[in-house]
């Protein structure tokens, strides 16, 4: 164990910050991995359809589910309401 102050200081700080990052890499491969299961599901699902000779299947305000995976915000920014920002919050 180091007996100055900032070797004391670094080797308290360094575990958290590696394992802060450890944790911010695994959260994002995992919600990375979601979205795009997601939007495999959705392409296999569309072309099952069109296979079955079924209409596109509707996801909201008229959008299909081919037109959602070329943009996965179309959904989110159908929903916003006018004047509202990228990130969700509204400009009042």
């Amino acid at each position: 164990m180091p007996e100055s102050w900032w070797g004391n200081a670094i080797f308290s700080l360094v575990p958290t910050i590696v394992l802060g990052l450890i944790f911010w890499m695994i959260m994002r491969m995992i919600i990375r991995g979601d979205r795009t299961a997601r939007l495999k599901y959705d392409q296999v699902e569309a072309e099952e359809r069109a296979k079955a000779g079924l209409p596109p299947r509707t996801i909201h305000r008229g959008q299909t589910a081919d037109e959602t995976t070329a943009d996965p915000l179309a959904v989110r920014a159908a929903d916003d309401p006018p004047g509202a920002v990228p990130d969700g919050r509204s400009r009042a």
